[in-house]
């Protein structure tokens, strides 16, 4: 049972099937499904949380805020946090199937919904998770080779000056990103690894305090603060530029809050009592909070330290040029976490597709058998190949890297997977599981306020793809594949 702190995504958890262990009454030293007694607390459920949404969508922030202005910014990235709260809540309260204290548990989101709405609703669910988790591995694989470019691009505008061009072709760092994570997605069970989970959290709290940082230093150089109330200016851009980016901001804010995917995992190490979901909330409140504020900094710093002119990424966009080192060491960071993350990431999507080839083809001596090479130093166990896994994930890292050259555009790439997955993994699925699970009458007034709840982020879902997949058209006319040129 696992969840990646960091990268805020579940891991191969979700093919547990809970009849893997036996029901029991509690005791010292089990808890009531027969496994080992649960430990965590209210204060380990937020350093959770913090660490899973606290990641690559910040470095958009600052941009988020400049199309949206000094009134809509922090005002959008409050709904965003009361409404991922409030949600949170409704989700953390159907852990438990039936009776809150005493009902069967659900190891993962996924069987939260099989348990509360099941039958077509459960492959919806699925489809949407696994697309999530294919446009992050194509996000990130942008973000870390733009973050590779950036530490070249310091260097040089360290030793030939702010007004070089210093110009630098994206595909190389992605390809050499795609030859890492190839060999990377051969390890067997990558996100179990127990140092994993820090490492992220750290380098993601790392290249994060950065940015901040520099914002607020770029404000008390600039000695003023920039900006408007509504925004970036017309004449800047167009009116429906101006209109389709502000769209595609409400999917990059949605994008730095996305976590809804991971939350039971993690309620899945509460201890009881007091019950979990009360624990949850608590968690879920502090976390939530504490997140915003931070948030806050970063998008309104970066906004007040740049205006109209706020980059896409804070830490790539060359708004700041010195200190170049400390710049350096905030891209390595990103790098660092990135690499490890777009692994997590992939690791319940790897593990469909190998169980589900592995029903399918039971004889196929290709799928399910192994070879055992033996590692000569370390007093490791043999490494165990198998070449479906092999093949299947090669090719589905290089699929991931070559549609990345064909569309290297962080912000729109971020908009997008914030807006296809707020709706129906934040809001929607929560909210019906929630109906289901306490019997709420149809046509009642907390039905329809929570119906209407989900009607409205469904509207805000659509601006947000719609204003995402307008940027990428608008990119498309000025771009020439694998030529992009930083």
């Amino acid at each position: 049972m696992g969840f990646d702190n960091a990268a805020g995504k579940p891991q191969q958890g979700f093919e547990l099937a809970a009849g893997d262990f036996a029901p029991q009454g509690p005791s010292k030293c089990f808890d009531d499904d027969g496994r080992l007694k649960r430990s965590g607390n209210v204060w380990t459920a937020s350093a959770h949380i913090i660490t899973a949404v606290i990641g690559s969508g910040v470095l958009s922030l600052a941009w988020a805020t400049a199309q949206l202005g000094w009134i809509a910014g922090p005002t959008v990235l409050f709904l965003f946090s009361f409404v991922t709260y409030y949600t949170s809540c409704l989700l953390a309260a159907c852990y438990r199937s039936g009776d809150p204290v005493t009902g069967k548990r659900n190891y993962t989101y996924m069987e939260a919904v099989q348990s509360n709405l099941g039958g077509f609703q459960v492959k919806i669910c699925g489809f949407i998770q696994y697309f999530n988790l294919v446009g992050v591995a194509i996000g990130y694989t942008i973000a870390a080779s733009i973050s590779m470019i950036a530490v070249k691009r310091s260097t040089c505008f360290h030793e030939k000056g702010h007004d070089n061009p210093c110009g630098v072709s994206g595909t190389p760092y992605m390809v050499m990103f795609g030859v890492v994570e190839i060999f990377l997605s051969q390890i067997p069970d990558f996100d179990q690894i127990s140092w994993l989970s820090m490492v992220a959290a750290v380098m993601s709290f790392t290249y994060s305090t950065i940015g901040l940082g520099l914002g607020i230093s770029k404000v008390a150089e600039n000695r003023k603060i920039k900006g408007s109330l509504t925004g970036i200016s017309i004449g800047k851009v167009t009116q429906t530029q101006k209109i389709w980016q502000s769209f595609q901001a409400l999917g990059a804010i949605a994008f730095a809050y996305s976590y809804s995917l991971i939350l039971i995992e993690i309620q899945d190490t509460l201890k009881a009592p007091p019950s979990e979901h009360k624990t949850m909330k608590k968690a879920t409140l502090i976390s939530v909070a504490t997140t915003t504020i931070f948030y806050m900094f970063c998008g309104c710093f970066g906004y007040a330290a740049f205006g109209d002119s706020a980059p896409g990424n804070l830490l790539t966009g060359f708004g700041f040029y010195n200190p170049y080192w400390l710049l350096d060491i905030a891209n390595a960071a990103i790098v660092i976490h990135l690499v490890g993350a777009y692994q997590v990431y992939c690791q319940p999507l790897f593990a469909f597709v190998e169980n589900t080839a592995a029903r399918y083809f039971p004889e196929s001596k290709f799928i399910n058998n192994t070879i055992e090479i033996p590692i000569p130093i370390g007093g490791y166990q043999p490494y165990k190949l198998n070449f479906f896994r092999l093949v299947w994930r090669s090719i589905f890292v290089c699929l991931t890297t070559i549609i990345a050259m064909l569309m290297p555009f962080f912000n729109d790439v971020v908009g997008i997977l914030g807006a296809f997955g707020f709706w129906p993994l934040t809001v929607y699925f929560p909210v019906e599981m929630y109906i289901v699970q306490k019997k709420i009458p149809k046509w009642s007034t907390r039905w329809i306020s929570l119906q209407i709840l989900s009607a409205a982020c469904l509207i805000i879902s659509i601006c947000a793809a719609a204003g995402s997949f307008a940027g990428v058209v608008h990119d498309l006319k000025i771009y020439q594949p694998f030529k992009t040129m930083y």
